[in-house]
């Protein structure tokens, strides 16, 4: 067995391979760059090194600070959890060649199947499904136009060595290659030092469905039951569940087989994922192999009870599997729901600042939290948005998908946004809970973007009887903080009050009884149960008998608040005041915007108008990096570039004006 392993990467998974490590008695190593010098994952270790600065290059993905890393501190090994250097051949070479081990394929396979255009040529010879496309890379325009009207549009671009979600841009006509292609090929070189790109047939309303794989260096392979993976923003997922609702018996042992046979043309041992396209008709096509872990391994651990993490650390110390295909089975069913900082409301762009109040949901046999951040914590533009991950297990679907609502109603994060609120709101959905999904569904369900204040309400009764009960508690309290509780502590067992949704009002008669609160609301009976406290941010109880959960920010007389992704704010108001409040008029205003604003905080990568210009609805006028994505900004009106503030490598801020605008086209 290993006896100390450097782990060359950071937050969460950082986090979950020093916990693997520990439950082994193996000793770890975190690494640090300055902006990581206090985090979860440093703490934890029984060793860091510092590795540089917050440049990716002089730190996380430069192989000759990670090995000085290694080399002093003695480690034997290194596990690089996904991303970074997981798939990099080169420095899985570098490591072997040290004698050290590296935890993960070796250097050959990660090189055949991270190479989209190699891998695929490989499993067309295995006799494994694949997408129509074209066989090499494309370096130019006439070339991807010509194999995109071969193809038949619509046409995928993909960086060849891709993962991720980064360097994919969907193709619909001949008039958008140009763009697709060079921002394809940008957003390669940046993220994987390749700005290869090929082209293959868009499978049309897919679903994503992947299969887990484990391999000692003996030759024995099994693959485990699939992940759904099909929720996604930005082609990356951001909802997995294990198993999927879609995939039946025959078509999971066809993948299963599938994978492994793909795992033996290349001689893999390790963990490994082999991710496939259905179609509509349960037709399913090879992706690509990530050889290394998986962001959502966790689900298919909690429906197995294999711990992978534990298993690439004993293959890779020479261990054998001790089970075989035979041994593995489902076992109830799984979610996990990724948490970002991003803003879902703002095309799902990047979020950056300091966590001021960081609460994740309690775990229990039904929820587990794998997190690499802690309240306090910076979250910069330098690194991957996600910050934390929440896994649900029940026995069945729709129970798994209760928890998981219930786990995302108790989350408290604030200082940065985050898609919280958004995931809430998924678990809502109809569609989602009877599993007609596919990877166009949140384009689909929130055509518009997603707002969530124009969410419809999902009991409405049971927050206006929390609003109602909160309110009482905070009127009592005043009066025992002026010293009027015993004058009036007859009137304060039961009092009428009147709550007001936007134009609609509401009447709720509360009175105190012994286990809670008994709410008269319209006429209909609730009781509400809780041991909430003034003060507390989440309200949890039981109302009429049933679980509930909801956070709540007061201010004054009214009250924001937070469920199932919904923000809804109520005024609560006596009678009398009631009669006598006016709502506040409507404002109805329609201001051209003078001036094109950093949307997220990043750096300016391009600046693509000239002061004077005429622009048009539409047009593209700068793009900004952040969070190793580029997001280009274009015209909303017709106007001209008066002056430009920003260039090119400019670091902005959410919010900086990089150019302006006048609306006298002459």
């Amino acid at each position: 067995m290993l006896k100390k392993i450097l782990v060359a990467n950071r937050g969460e998974i950082a986090c979950r391979i020093i916990q693997a490590a520990r439950k082994l008695g193996i000793k770890t190593v975190a690494i640090f760059s300055d902006v990581d010098s206090n985090s979860l994952h440093v703490e934890m270790a029984d060793e860091a090194v510092f590795i540089g600065s917050s440049s990716l290059d002089k730190s996380y993905l430069n192989p000759n600070k990670i090995m000085a890393a290694i080399n002093k501190t003695g480690a034997d090994a290194v596990h690089p959890g996904y991303g970074f250097l997981s798939e990099n051949e080169k420095f899985a070479k570098i490591v072997k060649k040290s004698g050290k081990t590296f935890i993960g394929p070796h250097p050959k396979a990660i090189s055949l199947m991270g190479d989209k255009i190699q891998s695929k040529k490989i499993a067309v010879d295995a006799g494994i499904n694949t997408i129509p496309g074209y066989g090499g890379a494309v370096r130019n325009l006439n070339a991807a136009s010509k194999e995109a009207e071969r193809i038949g549009y619509p046409v995928m671009l993909k960086a060849t060595s891709g993962g991720g979600g980064k360097g994919m841009r969907i193709v619909h006509n001949s008039k958008q290659c140009q763009d697709a292609l060079v921002r394809t090929q940008s957003e390669a070189a940046a993220a994987f030092d390749d700005n290869r790109v090929f082209i293959e047939q868009y499978i049309e309303n897919p679903r994503h469905i992947e299969v887990q794989i484990l391999a000692d260096q003996k030759g024995n392979i099994v693959y485990f039951p699939e992940r759904e993976c099909s929720i996604q923003r930005r082609h990356q997922k951001i909802i997995e569940e294990s198993p999927s609702i879609y995939i039946d018996d025959e078509i999971r042992y066809q993948m299963g087989m599938q994978a492994v046979s793909l795992a033996k043309a290349v001689n893999y041992f390790s963990a490994g994922t082999v991710e496939f396209l259905v179609d509509q008709d349960k037709n399913f096509y090879f992706l690509e192999m990530n050889t290394r872990l998986q962001v959502e391994h966790a689900v298919t651990e909690m429906i197995t009870g294999i711990d992978l993490v534990e298993w690439m650390i004993r293959i890779a110390s020479g261990e054998n599997l001790d089970f075989s295909q035979d041994d593995i089975s489902i076992s109830g069913w799984s979610i996990e729901s990724r948490i970002y900082a991003e803003d879902p409301a703002n095309d799902f762009l990047p979020s950056t600042g300091r966590l001021t109040y960081f609460r994740p949901p309690v775990e229990s046999k039904e929820i587990r939290v794998d997190m690499g951040i802690k309240e306090g914590d910076v979250i910069s533009i330098h690194f991957d948005p996600m910050i934390a991950k929440v896994i649900s297990y029940a026995s069945t679907r729709r129970e798994a998908i209760y928890l998981m609502s219930e786990a995302l109603d108790a989350f408290l994060l604030k200082g940065v946004s985050s898609n919280i609120n958004f995931l809430s709101a998924i678990m809502s959905q109809s569609r989602f809970i009877d599993g007609r999904i596919n990877t166009n569904f949140i384009k689909e369900e929130f055509p518009e973007g997603f707002c969530s204040q124009k969410l419809l309400h999902s009991n409405l009764e049971y927050l206006l009887c929390g609003v109602a009960a909160i309110h009482q508690a905070d009127y009592e309290r005043s009066f025992m903080i002026s010293g009027q509780i015993s004058d009036q502590i007859d009137r304060l067992k039961s009092l009428s009050w009147v709550i007001r949704l936007k134009e609609e009002k509401y009447t709720a008669k509360v009175s105190i009884i012994d286990s809670g609160y008994q709410i008269l609301l319209e006429n209909k009976e609730f009781l509400v149960e809780s041991n909430w406290k003034l003060g507390d941010v989440l309200f949890k109880g039981r109302i009429n008998g049933n679980n509930f959960c909801f956070q709540i920010e007061k201010n004054g007389i009214s009250y924001l608040l937070t469920y199932k992704g919904k923000k809804t704010d109520f005024l609560v108001l006596n009678k009398t005041a009631a009669l006598l409040q006016i709502p506040n008029p409507r404002k109805n205003k329609n201001e051209i915007n003078s001036s094109l604003l950093s949307p997220m905080p990043g750096m300016l990568i391009s600046i693509d108008v000239s002061k004077d210009k005429i622009i048009k609805k539409g047009d593209q006028l700068a793009v900004i990096e952040a969070m190793k994505m580029e997001n280009v900004l274009r015209a909303e009106f017709d106007c001209v570039v008066s002056n430009i503030i920003a260039k090119p490598g400019d670091i902005l801020g959410a919010g900086q004006v990089i150019m302006e605008f006048k609306d006298d086209i002459k």
